[in-house]
């Protein structure tokens, strides 16, 4: 058995054709794998952002109630380490920079073989020094957005798009699947950056879209939103969609070079092609850009995702499903003994739906980011709870390897004078020893997923009906079922091994 595994950051599901979008980007090959597989309607992300989501895969457990942006801890059991008891090849092939920085260890150590193709965002590969040292950016005027000279740096030296690091990417993943075609018993896991921003794509993608989409912007390059409250005029919100789309399709096009090797080699008759994303992204929906400061709004958690598989007999599933879910559905492919394991997971295996052995997998999923709303679906009412009080407390970061997004719990991040404050303790999943450290204490420093206190856009606890209110736009005011839900999602939590605090913080 194969397995090759796609990951495209940020795929907002709203542009896509197979959920019946209303201004679809073109996306002809996602379409033909999803003609081929099976459609999964319900399919959510557990913890957000990026590395969040990445460890809810590769563990199978949602892991956002315990730490926010982090690497694999070391009593983690991950994916290809598993694998590895069943001699699986494992290969990593990725654009995700931040698999290199601090907050993002040990996730492509336990494969095989890994590929980390290098120059998206923020990557300071090609930046250059200066007379002082290190360039001091400078911002070009009437510039709107976040501006990254590292990014200027890296893209001026393209002389065509398949320079581009995804590009790149899906194209090596491609040449070695075509080298290895006739090869057994491996994953192919790949991940391109795109479609998350910044929305750079060569104009032949743009202009497939400017005239249907009404896009007439000619000013300066607008094409990175910032993390806050839309700042765009309408013409520019307008032409950031256009890009959003244009770089999916760019995305969509390089996926198919790994699905033509499929073709030409018919592997579909042996292998499992599983394609989705780490999480949604916003583009002006209830006037918000990007993620993780807002409500856990559909955009951002209601992800796609469509299996392909050989013995799969059900077109579209419309069950709850989750990105953990991904865990056991790939090491049962493998025979991999899960008896293994040191810890319960939260996965659920795919394979009953995939078959139509059952309609339902589970009855209700939580998910959100670390220290803000926690959020329950039943499939038909979302229900986000806010922290009780704007406090947010108490809440802790539980950790082993004491690291975040870009810095560790230390310095820089906690005052000297409050190491002391940090203690030792247990979760109460694993016996193995973790930091134990106050939300008080610590300085993220990203002002998009701090938790120093119960954040404005979370201050308020929302009951949405999804089967009338989708957009999540009329929140519901009814008591009773706001108790019911406020059970069920207590529940869930402790299903789900939450800390205690959790429930405290907020107000359950």
């Amino acid at each position: 058995m194969k397995t090759i595994f796609i990951l495209a950051d940020s795929t907002n599901r709203r542009f896509l054709n197979m959920y019946g979008a209303k201004h679809p980007a073109l996306t002809p090959n996602l379409d033909r794998l999803a003609a081929r597989g099976t459609v999964f309607d319900n399919h959510w992300c557990g913890s957000a952002p990026c590395m969040p989501a990445r460890r809810d895969i590769m563990t199978g457990r949602l892991n956002f109630l315990e730490k926010p942006w982090g690497g694999i801890e070391p009593f983690d059991q991950t994916l290809p380490a598993l694998l590895k008891t069943k001699n699986v090849y494992t290969r990593l092939v990725t654009d995700h920079y931040l698999y290199l920085h601090v907050g993002g260890e040990n996730y492509w150590n336990d494969f095989t073989a890994n590929e980390i193709i290098r120059g998206q965002e923020f990557d300071s590969l090609n930046m250059p020094a200066c007379r002082e040292g290190v360039v001091t950016q400078q911002r070009p005027e009437g510039y709107k957005g976040i501006y990254s000279q590292e990014h200027d740096e890296t893209y001026g030296r393209f002389a065509s798009e398949d320079e581009y690091p995804s590009p790149v990417t899906m194209t090596k993943a491609a040449q070695w699947l075509e080298d290895n075609a006739q090869a057994d018993n491996f994953l192919l896991w790949v991940e391109g950056f795109d479609p998350h921003e910044p929305f750079d794509v060569p104009q032949k993608y743009i202009d497939l879209y400017r005239e249907e989409d009404g896009d007439d912007y000619e000013g300066i390059p607008c094409y990175w939103p910032e993390y806050r409250k839309n700042i765009f005029t309408d013409q520019e919100t307008r032409h950031l969609n256009v890009r959003y789309k244009a770089l999916l399709t760019m995305t969509d096009h390089y996926i198919g070079k790994i699905l033509d090797v499929l073709d030409r080699h018919d592997m579909w008759d042996d292998t499992m092609v599983i394609f989705t994303t780490d999480h949604g992204y916003m583009l002006g929906e209830h006037d918000y850009m990007a993620k993780n400061y807002m409500p856990a709004y559909n955009e951002v958690f209601h992800i796609p995702l469509i299996v392909w598989h050989p013995q799969a007999k059900v077109k579209r599933f419309s069950g709850l499903t989750q990105n953990i879910d991904m865990f056991p559905t790939i090491l049962n492919q493998f025979g991999v003994d899960m008896g293994q394991l040191h810890y319960p997971i939260h996965g659920k295996d795919l394979m009953p739906a995939l078959l139509g052995q059952t309609q339902a997998l589970r009855d209700g999923i939580i998910y959100g980011y670390f220290g803000k709303s926690v959020n329950y679906t039943d499939g038909r009412y979302t229900y986000m709870r806010a922290a009780r009080d704007e406090s947010n407390r108490p809440l802790y970061v539980y950790a082993a390897t004491p690291t975040t997004l870009r810095q560790y719990y230390g310095v820089g991040c906690i005052a000297p004078e409050d190491y002391g404050k940090i203690g030792f303790g247990h979760l109460s999943w694993t016996g193995y020893p973790v930091f134990r450290i106050p939300a008080d204490i610590v300085d993220f420093k990203n002002p998009s997923q701090e938790y120093s206190k119960r954040a404005e856009q979370n201050r308020d606890s929302c009951l949405y009906d999804l089967t009338c209110d989708y957009e999540q736009e009329h929140p519901i005011h009814d008591e009773a079922l706001e108790a019911e839900m406020a059970a069920k999602l207590k529940a869930a939590m402790a299903a789900h091994d939450s800390p205690p605090e959790q429930f405290e913080r907020l107000g359950l």
